[in-house]
């Protein structure tokens, strides 16, 4: 099918956007001039919206994933929700839906030695972070020194991929960026996803795209680890954010969510007995807080928020240096949690 063949369907599935939603994405609801669903695989929740209508902010069937920053149009939909890897297939179904006549059949494509996994799949992301290598001495570094962030002990979550594929959106070409990939794990150590921060070489900080960060996988109650969960951790919503606390407080397991929707949703250790929240300082973050305070008392653990000075705690490190960041963690912490766990000023 050409890219003229593929808009053409994705404008007429837009069409009966709503109708779309209610059959592939029964999980949500429709708000407004919008249908709210956790994601596009229709997993219950509110961070995504698909447009019902056309407006001057863009045609009705796009979608945005406001907790991943991806976003697409219904054929991404029906692909996700269906589980369907082959184009094909998603060609298929959505002309089913839509009551149109099968096309002539395309001559069969050379099969592959080795089957591709369908795209943003959690069998994407680990191959993603296998294809990649460790941080060392690579623009990762670079990047996370320039924030600041020197300590990069227990980051083995973190990988570089020296080309990593990036599309603005269905009707664009693919680019390749350098990238930091972050392996996203359950509680068992498993991959689930992967985050990408897509880098730009010259500049050594992040590449100049519209979503220079985007996630893929299964993300839900999981996150990007630092450090085996114990009795005591730390949990907070960037990479950056996570690994600068990180700088005062090297040996505390931290775990960054990736965004304030999944720091709610974070799962917990059934060890875990007191948990610290580093708070962004945004409404967002508040939101963020209040949830995961709430779920951690039901559950019987301790919950400690610790708050940035200005916007974020790598704001903080870059702006008022670790010696500050140092003494203000050191009065937000717990005494018995400042002896086995703070480093000690050089």
């Amino acid at each position: 099918m050409s890219r003229h063949d593929a808009s053409d369907l994705a404008h007429r599935l837009g069409r009966q956007a709503e109708a779309v939603c209610r059959h592939y994405l029964s999980a949500g609801r429709r708000q407004g001039n919008y249908w709210q669903v956790g994601d596009a695989r229709n997993t219950p929740g509110r961070s995504m919206f698909v447009r019902l209508k056309d407006s001057p902010k863009g045609l009705a069937g796009k979608f945005t994933d406001a907790a991943t920053g991806e976003h697409g149009d219904l054929l991404d939909v029906i692909r996700e929700s269906c589980g369907l890897v082959d184009f094909t297939d998603v060609v298929e179904e959505a002309r089913g839906f839509l009551g149109l006549p099968h096309p002539e059949p395309d001559p069969p494509p050379r099969k592959r030695a080795t089957a591709s996994a369908p795209s943003g799949s959690v069998e994407a992301a680990r191959r993603l972070f296998d294809m990649s290598q460790p941080i060392t001495g690579t623009l990762v570094q670079s990047y996370l020194r320039k924030r600041g962030i020197t300590d990069l002990r227990g980051t083995g979550n973190l990988r570089f991929h020296p080309r990593c594929y990036y599309r603005p959106d269905e009707h664009s070409p693919t680019e390749t960026w350098p990238a930091m990939i972050a392996a996203v794990t359950d509680l068992a150590g498993k991959i689930t996803g992967a985050h990408r921060t897509w880098l730009d070489p010259q500049r050594g900080d992040k590449a100049p795209l519209d979503t220079p960060r985007r996630a893929m996988g299964d993300l839900l109650g999981h996150a990007v680890r630092f450090g085996a969960g114990g009795e005591v951790m730390a949990a907070g919503e960037g990479i950056e954010t996570v690994l600068s606390v990180r700088q005062v407080l090297p040996d505390m397991p931290m775990l960054a969510a990736l965004s304030a929707a999944h720091l709610a949703a974070v799962l917990f250790p059934d060890t875990l007995r007191r948990l610290y929240i580093l708070r962004d300082d945004d409404p967002a973050g508040d939101g963020a807080r209040d949830s995961l305070v709430e779920r951690a008392n039901a559950a019987g653990i301790e919950a400690i928020v610790i708050s940035p000075r200005l916007g974020d705690f790598n704001e903080d490190l870059r702006t008022l240096g670790l010696d500050a960041l140092r003494s203000q963690t050191r009065v937000q912490i717990g005494p018995q949690d400042v002896a086995r766990f703070m480093a000690l000023a050089a």
